[in-house]
């Protein structure tokens, strides 16, 4: 029997059927930072879960899939996207559907998108991406989750498996991802982290695709759940937008026009979710040759003026990699 590859509308029911359909769809994690949090943008649904702004490809209608993307966006949110980059496909079955095997087999073809402001549309709002992953914000110290929840279950899921090199390669992921042992935290594994959590059954996905039952029994979820399969996408976003900052200047794309550099490096930090070294950061920033002073200055701190700066465009033309290869701050540091 002969696959074939099927677009529906958005709010269309896909019928079940005999053969090996497959419908592509399209979703965006739209970023923007404000008052130093970083926010993604979510389309308000009939049942009041949080999910980002999805559509359907349509071969007839979209020259390309990026283009059926802004299509989407546009259409649900009225924002003009501007910077855009496609992250991942995503075709686990079971992870879109709440029951595998019903209906067509969807692929989803992730989108990672930049904006300045945090625009508020009627039908859309903002939230802080740290209320999906809890455990990725390490600003202020190691979040508290980690050690009172998230590693005795992990500790748990790792004891329980069903023979010793599987419990072995439990404990592996579980030192790697989360930095114990003294292997220190990797800010960038934030797609691993969450499938550690989701193949534990930690996360309220895992239960609802699966039926899965933690170890230890069900607890409150860790972090606001969202549909289909979209935490998983803008996990692998926010992986991918801390790794990026390092060798390209994508950060400017969430900066005014005019900042400071505190500004910069508050913007940085709630990327990243780690806190960096400030004399040391200005330094890497002017050595790296980002920024340039506008002669103006900003009183918007309330204490003494700081000079406002601008993105050095000709930066692109210098050299292929130019980016914030930031070390960690000083209050990070490795799990027991």
């Amino acid at each position: 029997m002969s696959a074939a590859v099927r677009t529906v509308g958005a709010t269309d029911t896909i019928p079940a059927t005999g053969e090996h359909a497959v419908v592509i769809g399209l979703s965006a994690a739209i970023v923007a930072v404000s008052q130093e949090m970083p926010r993604v943008l979510l389309v308000q649904r009939s049942d009041g879960g949080d999910g980002l702004p999805f559509g359907n490809f349509d071969p007839l209608s979209h020259r390309t899939l990026e283009s059926g993307l802004r299509d989407w966006v546009q259409e649900q949110t009225h924002l003009q996207l501007g910077y855009v980059e496609q992250l991942y496909t995503f075709g686990d079955r079971g992870r879109h559907l709440n029951r595998a095997g019903e209906g067509a087999r969807v692929v989803s073809v992730g989108y990672l998108a930049l904006t300045r402001t945090p625009q508020q549309p009627r039908g859309v709002t903002w939230r802080d991406w740290y209320s999906y992953f809890p455990w990725e914000d390490w600003r202020d110290s190691v979040p508290a989750v980690i050690a009172s929840v998230i590693m005795p279950r992990l500790k748990i899921f790792a004891d329980c498996a069903p023979h010793v090199d599987l419990r072995d390669s439990r404990r592996d992921r579980i030192r790697q991802c989360f930095g114990v042992d003294g292997t220190g935290w990797d800010e960038e594994k934030v797609l691993e982290r969450y499938e550690l959590l989701y193949e534990a059954g930690l996360v309220a996905e895992a239960q609802r695709d699966r039926g899965a039952v933690p170890p230890g029994g069900l607890l409150p979820d860790l972090g606001v759940s969202m549909m289909f399969d979209h935490r998983r996408i803008l996990a692998t976003a926010m992986g991918r937008l801390r790794g990026k900052i390092k060798y390209r200047p994508v950060v400017f794309e969430l900066m005014p026009t005019e900042f400071t550099l505190l500004e910069l490096q508050r913007t940085v930090e709630a990327l990243s979710g780690i806190r960096l070294h400030k004399q040391n950061f200005r330094r890497l920033v002017e050595a790296q040759g980002l920024v340039e002073g506008t002669g103006r200055m900003s009183r918007k701190t309330g204490g003494r003026p700081a000079e406002q700066f601008r993105f050095r465009k000709e930066v692109l033309r210098e050299r292929p990699a130019p980016g914030l290869r930031y070390g960690a701050g000083r209050n990070l540091r490795p799990l027991p």
